[in-house]
C-alpha cells in the first residue's frame, strides 16, 4: 500500500513540472540565432564580473560565481531547479545563493514562482531577458 502511494506522489509531482514546460512560447530559431545558456551565462557573468563555470571539489560547477554570490544561470521553466543549484553552491562557496532567470514575453508565471520562494529563503534573483 505504500509503495502505491509513494508511486502515485512521484508521478503527481512529475506531472506537475512536466506539464509546466512550455515549448510553444520559444520563438523560432534557425543555427544563426539560436542562443543557448551558455550565450546568455557569458555576457551576464561578465556584467557582474564573476568567474564562469567554477569547478568545485565534487566536481559540480557554479554558473557563475562572484565576490558575494553564487549564481545558477537558467531557463524560467526551470526555476524549481535552479532554486536547487543555487542553494547548494552558496553553501559550498560561504557565498550568498543566486538565480538569474532567462526570461521571455511568456514566462512571468515562472518569474512569479521563483520569486515567492526567493524571497522567504533570501536568494538573490536576477533577470535576463532574451
Amino acid at each position: 500500500m505504500q509503495i502505491k502511494v509513494l508511486i502515485a506522489l512521484i508521478v503527481a509531482i512529475l506531472g506537475y513540472f512536466v506539464g509546466d514546460f512550455d515549448t510553444h512560447d520559444q520563438p523560432p530559431t534557425t543555427d544563426k540565432t539560436k542562443k543557448d545558456e551558455k550565450y546568455y551565462q557569458k555576457i551576464f557573468c561578465k556584467n557582474k564580473n564573476g568567474r564562469i563555470e567554477v569547478v568545485l571539489e565534487d566536481r559540480t560547477r557554479v554558473d557563475c560565481l562572484t565576490a558575494t554570490h553564487a549564481i545558477e544561470v537558467d531557463w524560467a521553466k526551470k526555476w524549481a531547479e535552479g532554486i536547487g543549484q543555487a542553494l547548494y553552491y552558496g553553501i559550498k562557496t560561504d557565498k550568498r545563493p543566486a538565480v538569474a532567470l532567462i526570461v521571455g514575453a511568456k514566462d512571468q508565471k515562472h518569474l512569479k514562482r521563483l520569486r515567492t520562494v526567493a524571497k522567504s529563503h533570501n536568494i538573490k534573483v536576477y533577470i535576463i531577458k532574451r
